[in-house]
Order: structure tokens, then sequence, then C-alpha cells
């Protein structure tokens, strides 16, 4: 964990309440807060986050909205009031990155584009498909057949440049073929997305994120997120070197402790099953106060691009009573030295992050920008 105190503040969030989330400061007083500070509203009782909504287009796809989450530019994100990603820097190069292009609004630059300018993306996303999940025996797996509703046209990514070096991350969440299984509401008027967050952990805190796309159309169905490949381009598998990847692990729990009312649930299974979110472990988080101080900046080593690390619990390990929720990753790591989990996918890249070491990647990336990390 690589983290300090913050000094951009945003009010807290109560059980069952819509807030209101104060803006950012500006970048000479202020670093990356833990919680999104362009967010409009949360509602903690829904599980939803309302974003400015971002004007496009995309051939054959007309009109367009997308959400901004992310920019590898560390000013551009603290003005915008999103997650700083300097991670996806090294994405570039690779069809994980598309390029793009303004059409309108402020002409000083792209760096002011605001959600009343127009981006021109190389490609889209067809929205009009029906996601299908069908439960396997032990709900996951899931059998053949399961697949994403919808599909990324052949140059999609979330990720896009205007070819001066920076990235965004900026996921499609509608255009004239319909919108995204997240979204919940899009005012094209106020410029404004609502979308549905899932529940996760990281070190034993609560983790509000978003999911809107996924390198495989399996986990994409099971996300209700849109099946884009080309994120998969993005390196590297198992790895997450902050000189050379553009992903950072994030560890499901494939067979964790079942029941919708089970203080213990978690896992893969029990999402299938209808139990609620797989309550997945994330490595790291966006937060930083100093950019110029890697030791206490965990966004030097962030990134939204999950590179999924999936682990399974032993049957040595249920039969004993040893099964249990786990919220950080270094109880996963534990358990994993213990030999009371094992790797899901024990022929993948292995990564050697000294505190996950061991873990084998699935070779299947998902976009998850974090919108809220509980305070300690």
């Amino acid at each position: 964990m690589r983290r300090t105190s913050l000094s951009i503040a945003a009010l807290t969030l109560s059980a069952g309440a819509i807030v209101m989330v104060a803006r950012p400061a500006s970048a000479a007083t202020s670093g990356i807060p833990n919680r999104f500070a362009a967010a409009i509203a949360f509602d903690t009782v829904n599980k939803t986050v309302t974003l400015p909504a971002f004007r496009g287009e995309a051939p054959g796809r007309g009109d367009t909205w997308f959400i901004l989450t992310e920019s590898s530019d560390f000013n551009d994100a603290v003005r915008r009031g999103i997650n700083w990603a300097p991670k996806l820097r090294n994405a570039l190069g690779t069809s994980a990155v598309q390029r793009a292009r303004l059409e309108a609004g402020d002409r000083r630059g792209h760096q002011y584009f605001t959600s009343h300018s127009e981006v021109a993306f190389q490609a889209g996303v067809d929205f009009s498909g029906a996601r299908v999940v069908i439960p396997g025996p032990d709900f996951f797996p899931p059998n053949p057949g399961t697949h994403a509703g919808p599909i990324a046209d052949a140059k999609y990514s979330p990720l896009f440049t205007f070819g001066d070096g920076v990235v965004y991350n900026g996921a499609q969440v509608a255009n004239e073929s319909g919108k995204h299984g997240k979204l919940v509401k899009l005012d094209t008027k106020r410029h404004t997305a609502t979308i549905r967050l899932t529940s996760g952990f990281y070190l034993g805190r609560d983790v509000l994120y978003i999911s809107t796309e996924a390198s495989d159309t399996v986990v994409a169905a099971l996300e209700n997120a849109t099946f884009a490949p080309n994120l998969a381009a993005a390196p590297q598998a198992g790895n997450d070197d902050s000189s050379t990847s553009a992903r950072e692990p994030i560890i499901p729990i494939v067979n964790g402790p079942l029941g919708a009312t089970n203080p213990q649930r978690q896992g893969l299974q029990s999402a299938v099953a209808g139990q609620g979110d797989p309550l997945n472990i994330i490595r790291e988080e966006p937060e930083c106060s100093d950019p110029n101080v890697p030791s206490s900046c965990s966004a030097l080593d962030y990134s939204p691009l999950w590179d999924v690390h999936p682990v399974v619990w032993t049957a040595q390990a249920i039969a004993a009573g040893q099964r249990v929720r786990l919220r950080n990753h270094q109880d996963v790591e534990a358990a994993f030295n213990a030999g009371l989990l094992v790797n899901a996918n024990p022929t993948g890249p292995e990564n050697l992050d000294p505190e996950i070491r061991g873990l084998r990647a699935l070779g299947v990336v998902v976009n998850c920008p974090p919108m809220f990390v509980a305070p300690v």
C-alpha cells in the first residue's frame, strides 16, 4: 500500500442517503481523492453514482454519450475531479487505446474539453444485443451460451487519446443502438449519467466501483458490461509494474460462502446465483496527495484496468470450516501461502508482486473505475 492523507474533502456518505459531492480544489492545493470528486451525487441505498455525461460520435453509431473517469495527466485529473491513472500511458501504441479528435467545443485545446464539447471516436458500441447468463451446475463457471449484450466495434476501447500522450478512460454508455446495462438514467439536457455501482473491498475497506467493459464475453456477461476484446492488448497479464504495465490486479473468489443473508457471503458462484455482488478484492486505488513521493502515492500504481486473478477455496479448507469472507489482498496471500486457496487458472502468468506473489492471471481485463473507498 502506498497512500497518504487527502487534502480534497467531500461530504461523508451516510447510510440510506443521496449525497451531493464537493467539487475538487485546484491542482496547486490538492491531490487525488479516494472519493470521486466529479460525482454529482451518490445514492448509497441503490448503489448508484451520477456523473457528468459527455457528447461524442462514432462511425455508424451516431450520437454517442460517454463518461470520463480517468486521465493519465495529473493536473488534468485534478482539474476535472477524476481518477489519476498514469499507468494508462503504458497502453499507448496498442489497440487498447483508440484515437479521437475534438469536433466542437473549447478551441484552446482538448485539455479544456467539457461535457458540451463533442469528441469524434474511431469506434463505438452496439448496445442492441441481449445479455445471456446461463448458470452452471455450481452456478460458476456458467454454462456455454453465456455472452455479453453490448458488443464493441472492431476498433473500440474505452481508453482514448488525442495524440499528445494523454490517455483518458471514457466508457461509452449510450448511442442510437441502445444503452449500457449499468446505465440507470441519461439526461441529455443536463448532461448527466446515473450509473449502477458494484461493491468490493480494498484493505478491509468497502469500495464502490463502476464496471463498464471486459475483454472476455463471459466475464462481460457476468459484469453486465460491454464486451471489448481490445482491452486485452493493454500490457501485461500478471504484471502490475508501474513502468511497463497498464493493469492492476483484482482478485475474485470463485467459491466463497453462499447465502444471500450470510454475513460471510462472497464469490462468483454467489453472484451468479443472484445473491449479490461478488465482493471482489482490489489491489490498489487512486489515492494521492503528493505525486512526487512514490512511496506514499497509491495512484502511481493504480489502473482501472483490472487484471483478473481468480482464486478458489480448496475442498480441505471448506471441510475444515476455514472458508470465510476475505476483505484484503494480504489475507488472500496468507490463505494462498497456507494452501487454503489455489489459483483458478493454474497455467496463467504468475504475478511477482511481493504482496500477491504466486497468484496467476486469467488473461482477462475488466474496466472498473473506483468511485468511493471508505475512510480508515
